[in-house]
């Protein structure tokens, strides 16, 4: 028997006994094809060929992989092409088939590699994201002005059929812009990995999708937008420049407060408007014409505009009052 005819016994015997979830699919001279998964979406498929002046040349090596990013599957066979190059003039099917298992159990991320290529392009110079491969983990700082969020963001072994969860969510912004920004990032997975409550008739059945990059970018355009936001009433700057100045008391005048449709006012500013008419169809964002909706305002628009009409009423008896004492 040959060199080849012999690593192709050993790699026939050994492999998925070696390499934990491998699946040896074919084993012959034309080809050795191997599959080797840790979870659904980290599998990837090897297609090895023997070149002529094998061994004393490397192996040609051709990685595989419905879910995994090509780029990352080309440097992944470039490093396994340098790899069976160390194997010069001894079997190197095993080895390289060791990396690539290597490969998947040490990089956790890799299944998310382009949804992080695309959110480093969104970042900012003052913004930072660190891997962290061991703990499966990204650490994220966001900064605009003096605001800043930063959270630890965890990637389940099984994404994106889980989605990804956000811990130790800081920031410096107001608390009601806290609690909504994290409060819809983490939305934003679970519709990613949830169905909807109501079947949709047409259309394909729901599977899941990666959550990481759309609640992500969410938070990056968020934090980025909201420190030069206005009031859409008296046109001031909701949050001032320093963040310790921020008004936290709910019932002050300059509290920022977000209506449904996202735009940002001042509570008096707010409660002066939807107390002045006109209320037909009730009151609308000066800024994109869509009706207020928001926890501290839940009175019909007739009792408004009833209200409105007896303070208009006594402010006239009272300056009749006022005049005829005069």
């Amino acid at each position: 028997m040959g060199f080849i005819d012999d690593e192709l016994k050993e790699v026939s015997k050994l492999c998925e006994h070696v390499i934990q979830g491998s699946r040896l699919i074919s084993c012959v001279q034309s080809m050795v094809r191997v599959e080797i998964r840790r979870t659904h979406y980290k599998q990837i498929t090897a297609c090895i060929q023997f070149p002529e002046e094998y061994p004393a040349f490397p192996l040609l090596i051709q990685l595989k992989s419905k879910n995994l990013s090509e780029k990352l599957l080309d440097r992944l066979t470039s490093i396994c092409e340098e790899e069976a190059k160390k194997f010069l003039g001894k079997p190197q099917v095993l080895p390289v088939l060791k990396l690539v298992k290597t490969f998947l159990d040490e990089n956790p991320l890799s299944c998310c590699y382009d949804e992080v290529s695309s959110i480093k392009k969104s970042l900012s110079a003052a913004d930072e994201l660190k891997l962290k491969q061991k703990t499966s983990s990204i650490h994220l700082k966001l900064c605009e002005g003096k605001y800043f969020l930063k959270t630890r963001i965890v990637i389940p072994e099984n994404y994106p059929e889980a989605a990804v969860v956000f811990e130790d969510v800081q920031s410096n912004f107001p608390p009601v812009l806290h609690k909504y920004m994290e409060g819809q990032a983490k939305e934003i997975v679970r519709q990613c990995v949830e169905p909807p409550l109501r079947k949709q008739s047409k259309g394909p059945p729901f599977s899941p999708s990666p959550s990481l990059q759309k609640a992500v970018i969410f938070l990056i355009s968020t934090v980025h937008q909201l420190p030069g936001e206005k009031c859409q009433i008296c046109c001031g700057q909701c949050l001032p420049l320093e963040p310790q100045e921020v008004e936290v008391d709910e019932m002050a005048d300059k509290h920022v407060e977000r209506v449904y449709c996202g735009h940002l006012l001042h509570l008096q500013c707010l409660v002066s408007y939807m107390k002045t008419p006109p209320f037909e169809g009730g009151k609308k964002c000066p800024a994109c014409k869509q009706r207020i909706y928001h926890d501290k305002w839940r009175l019909s628009d007739k009792l408004v505009e009833d209200r409105w009409a007896h303070q208009q009423a006594r402010e006239r008896e009272l300056q009749e009052v006022a005049e005829f004492l005069e």
